[in-house]
């Protein structure tokens, strides 16, 4: 398993940079989009749709909504960003309540809609962000990168007290403050490279903080549905590592969130910050 799993980085690793920070307008938008129709065929097992043809048809419509953005102009827009935001609350609140909320959104229906909402704007964030600037793409990669490494260190370490133990047994407040703790310090070293004054990099550290806590939920969102329909990975699409959204699951929140925050605030307070 181990062998399998460095093959599969080899390759991996150095594709998705490429195309991240390799590519940009159409191109960057055709690759990100096709990892995001690479999660959807994931998304429509974890919605109990089985059937092959079934789940192809639903790629396809994803991949229609997508090009019909990407026409008018929505795929760099700020309303799906905020249609992300209110759906993850609406997560927030099936998480942290399940399994008593099971009802609420485990008909095959609802789980396909909660895609839609979950993995649209992640496709947009990463367009805005994109626009924005490498850097700031970078960030939000590297945040949960180091959301994740402080979360397992310091939850494998010192983790006790549960976070989810219906959702996600392994997972633990702990790990959920180390995993702060990473970002902040991410946070405070883009803070001092870019330079920002005290205000500009105290509200780096917040929203950084906020995004971290929503890549938290991103991964136990998925881990809710996989548990309920119970799998261990969203697919095998990646040998060793188990499917794309086993590997996005986290910035699904994540990206839309920051590039939300980005606009909406950041811009304002980086005002007089050169563009990077």
């Amino acid at each position: 398993m181990l062998k399998q799993r460095i093959i599969t980085a080899a390759w991996l690793a150095p594709l998705v940079l490429a195309g991240l920070f390799g590519l940009d307008g159409g191109a960057f938008a055709l690759f990100t989009a096709l990892m995001v129709l690479l999660a959807t065929w994931e998304w429509a097992n974890l919605a109990g749709v089985t059937r092959t043809v079934q789940r192809a048809q639903l790629v396809a419509v994803m991949a229609v909504l997508m090009l019909a953005m990407w026409l008018t102009g929505a795929a760099t827009a700020i309303w799906p960003l905020w249609l992300s935001a209110a759906g993850w609350l609406v997560n927030l609140y099936w998480v942290t309540r399940y399994p008593a909320s099971g009802g609420q959104w485990q008909a095959t229906g609802r789980r396909l809609a909660m895609g839609l909402w979950v993995l649209l704007p992640c496709w947009v964030g990463f367009n805005v962000l994109r626009d924005i600037g490498m850097a700031w793409l970078l960030f939000v990669l590297l945040l949960v990168w180091c959301a994740d490494i402080g979360a397992y260190f310091v939850g494998r370490n010192w983790g006790k007290r549960k976070l989810a133990p219906h959702v996600s047994p392994g997972k633990s407040w702990e790990g959920v403050f180390g995993g702060l703790a990473a970002t902040a310090m991410l946070a405070i070293l883009f803070a001092l490279w870019l330079p920002l004054n005290l205000v500009g990099g105290i509200t780096l550290v917040l929203v950084t903080a906020v995004v971290t806590l929503a890549s938290v939920l991103g991964d136990l969102l998925e881990s809710m549905l996989k548990r309920h329909r119970n799998i261990k990975d969203s697919s095998q699409l990646l040998p060793g590592h188990g499917g794309v959204l086993d590997r996005i699951d986290s910035l699904t929140a994540a990206i839309p969130l920051f590039a939300l925050f980005y606009v909406e605030v950041l811009v304002q307070v980086f005002a007089q910050v050169p563009p990077l």
